[in-house]
């Protein structure tokens, strides 16, 4: 094996071992892609109430398979006036009632795939190096942030529960709690496993930080 290999080797095995999970990973490459739906160390993240010193390790949203049935249904919403125009249903209907007709239905059909991709790309989860966040994302007007400390966190359970899931690697995070909010539910995110592993180590090192005294 080439030195060089050997010398990375051991430089992540010492960060590993003497160094907390943050020193280590935050070395890692960063995320820039901002459509997926699992950032780690996601670069450029931000969102209100975020402490100057707090990273962002992990930024997720639902696994992109979850949006098949809207997009299914907005395609079908697109294609609907093209297969109208083959049959004489709106052929009573003046020439522009008839354009009217269409662009609203375009416009409706517009405004159903804008929301749902919104809602998609807002709805997110998101863990830091001193808490959680479980953003929900309703409308343009109406949003509700829980959030918990990592100290907080008792339980960490991965659920996966079919076949679909299993091959495709996602699953839902369900985080039990003492705080106020004592169920964290992050619903269908990719590789539901690591997540849990990673909830587990930075809790762990919390606990440390607070046995000896660590103030960030």
């Amino acid at each position: 094996m080439a030195d060089i290999f050997v010398a990375e080797k051991k430089k992540k095995e010492a960060l590993q071992k003497d160094g907390s999970h943050s020193e280590f990973h935050a070395q890692q490459k960063k995320s820039h892609n901002p459509l997926s739906s699992f950032c780690y160390y996601p670069a450029h993240a931000n969102f209100e109430n975020k402490d100057s010193e707090e990273t962002v390790v992990l930024l997720m949203r639902k696994h992109p398979i979850t949006n098949i049935k809207w997009i299914v249904v907005g395609i079908l919403m697109l294609a609907a006036p093209l297969v109208a125009l083959s049959f004489p249903v709106l052929s009573f209907l003046p020439f522009r009632f008839f354009m009217v007709a269409i662009l609203s239905w375009y416009l409706i059909t517009s405004a159903y795939i804008f929301e749902n991709f919104l809602i998609w790309f807002f709805n997110v989860y998101i863990v830091t190096d001193e808490r959680i966040f479980d953003v929900d994302f309703y409308n343009l007007v109406f949003r509700q942030i829980s959030d918990c400390e990592l100290s907080q966190i008792q339980d960490v359970t991965v659920r996966v529960g079919s076949v679909i899931r299993t091959v495709l690697n996602y699953g839902d995070i369900l985080i039990q709690t003492a705080a106020e909010e004592q169920e964290f539910d992050f619903e269908a995110v990719p590789q539901p496993d690591r997540v849990a592993k990673i909830l587990r180590e930075l809790r762990v090192e919390e606990e440390i930080e607070e046995r000896e005294g660590v103030v960030r």
